[in-house]
């Protein structure tokens, strides 16, 4: 038979790391392509006694059912605490919506928001999926410069009267790909602009719990003095991907249509999960889980970074995040594109940098994850890539 498939999905192909997902089948492969939490970290133990307590609790009728699109009531009260610790102020439970991951948010921000044809704003690069998500809705991303402060404020104002776009996007701590952290300043001039022009914000914030070192920098949101800045987070990289619990929060008109929005996708999130992650909170074991993972991570992205300074040509470049879970590199000449399939070959696997930029000419950078693989496969991995891209550099 053939399919009538919709306008917008016509030309739509699964993201890269979805493609690159079917490669890593083979069991000697080593992965520095996604974005796993590291598998000795994934609380089995702590997840089935707190399921099996909650089965044989008064709570477990209402678990089981059907639940309020908003999110659970509990859970939603320990998020409009809890983002205090991000500068937030103000909020309420009608300011948070719990949501099935952080990805959810970003559909459902461009569902809310764009139209066939507008513009939104994401720093180059950033992380590919969002984008990913835009498209599917008709939107354009458009990159902005960025650095090592965050996103160029003079090139955001720029495409802002350019381009008239509806919405920002961004990773402002440990950003994904880069690992970068934008700086106060940076934050405060975003808030500022935007709300000069009327601009939707949407702050993802999946990695800032996961900080090897600093003090944490006060959200974007923090500085909202209009109710045009979303926040969004996930438990997925601290607690369970497999959980699918995020949690947005921004201005109640926003919310309430986000919150229609999602009626429409999926009823509700698991309110088994949900009450799982407000368990972690009542029992304040939610910073221990944080502080357990923090070694860990610390631990393999110096084993990464150590690896590449001792074994990467010299023509290679690449950031040293203080949190987060990715390093990104790259040459001057070298297509990391074009040098993928030799490395899946040679038995490693990576993202070429082309996928995170707005427009897709990048082929020069790419991004390595240090979250899933051991030390010691670290090392391994990242020989063999340099040992590789040393033949292609001759």
């Amino acid at each position: 038979m053939e399919y009538s498939f919709s306008d917008r999905m016509k030309n739509m192909g699964g993201n890269a790391i979805r493609e690159i997902f079917k490669l890593l089948a083979r069991p000697d492969m080593i992965s520095f392509a996604g974005g796993f939490p590291s598998a000795k970290l994934l609380p089995c133990r702590e997840v089935g006694e707190i399921t099996s307590r909650l089965m044989n609790s008064d709570k477990a009728m209402e678990i089981l059912q059907y639940g309020a699109t908003e999110g659970y009531m509990p859970l939603r009260s320990r998020v409009a605490e809890f983002v205090s610790r991000y500068g937030i102020t103000g909020i309420t439970v009608d300011n948070v919506r719990i949501v099935s991951g952080g990805q959810q948010t970003i559909d459902l921000m461009c569902k809310c928001f764009v139209n066939d044809g507008d513009t939104v704003l994401v720093e180059d690069p950033t992380y590919l999926a969002a984008m990913h998500i835009m498209r599917t809705y008709r939107g354009v991303p458009v990159g902005v410069k960025s650095g090592e402060d965050g996103l160029d404020l003079n090139d955001l104002e720029e495409k802002i009267i350019k381009y008239r776009p509806k919405m920002l996007y961004c990773v402002p701590t440990f950003s994904n790909p880069t690992g970068r952290t934008y700086s106060i300043e940076v934050r405060k001039g975003i808030a500022e602009i935007t709300a000069k022009y009327g601009i939707m914000v949407l702050e993802d914030d999946p990695y800032s719990e996961i900080r090897f070192e600093g003090e944490r920098v006060p959200s974007i949101k923090s500085f909202d003095k209009c109710g045009n800045v979303v926040f969004t987070a996930s438990f997925s990289k601290t607690i369970s991907p497999g959980l699918r619990v995020a949690y947005c929060a921004g201005d109640e008109k926003v919310m309430a249509k986000l919150t229609i929005g999602k009626q429409a996708t999926d009823v509700h999130t698991s309110l088994l999960s949900q009450a799982i992650v407000e368990e972690y909170f009542a029992r304040g074991l939610f910073d221990k889980v944080v502080e357990r993972a923090i070694p860990v991570y610390r631990e393999q992205k110096q084993a990464m970074y150590s690896a590449i300074q001792r074994y990467m040509p010299e023509e290679f470049s690449c950031t040293n995040p203080k949190g987060g879970l990715f390093i990104w590199g790259g040459f001057e000449k070298l297509d990391t594109q074009a040098a993928f399939e030799g490395a899946c070959r040679r038995g490693v696997a990576y993202v070429s940098g082309e996928s995170f930029f707005a427009d897709g000419r990048d082929r020069r950078h790419l991004r390595l994850n240090y979250s899933a693989a051991t030390p010691e496969k670290i090392e391994e991995g990242i020989k063999i890539l340099a040992d590789y891209f040393k033949e292609l550099l001759k």
